[in-house]
């Protein structure tokens, strides 16, 4: 909600603009409880942890996606407040090398790591590194990898608010 504050000598008022926006016909987007929203969009952090494909179902079901981070400053925001390791909506898993959103965009902006996708170094130990995660204990704008699909870590799910 959008507030406006007024510092007079009696004090601090405070009026919200929702009549206004709702008299000029202008409808204010919101988010569904434990969502955090930027720029129009919904983010949620699970709070479970599971697969790549998990995530992915777990934020169909609340009618959202795996986040897909189109601009330097979502990245950051994300990395602001998504503590830890966590599945993002990008993969390789139908073509090596060639990272696509899951909504099927290829990837043109990137946030990897130094050395970054690897899928695995070629060591047998790691296998297939197919899915993404943001790593945020990392530089906000370098702290991507690429992992085992069936590693388990927490996720993000996005939707338009």
């Amino acid at each position: 909600m959008y507030r406006c504050a007024v510092v007079g000598e009696e004090g601090v008022e405070e009026r919200t603009q929702h009549a206004a926006l709702r008299d000029a016909g202008v409808q204010e987007k919101t988010c569904p409880e434990k969502w955090r929203m930027f720029s129009g969009t919904c983010y949620l952090l699970s709070t479970q942890s599971g697969s790549w494909e998990k995530g992915r179902e777990d934020c169909r079901a609340r009618g959202a996606a795996l986040v897909i981070i189109n601009s330097l400053e979502e990245q950051t925001l994300l990395t602001g407040f998504a503590a830890g390791k966590r599945w993002i909506g990008l993969t390789d898993r139908d073509e090596e090398g060639t990272w696509k959103w899951i909504d099927g965009t290829p990837l043109t902006q990137s946030y990897w790591w130094e050395g970054q996708p690897d899928n695995g170094g070629g060591d047998p130990q790691w296998g297939e590194e197919d899915c993404a995660h943001i790593y945020t204990s990392r530089d906000f704008d370098k702290n991507w990898n690429d992992q085992s699909c069936t590693a388990s870590m927490k996720w993000i799910c996005e939707k338009m608010a």
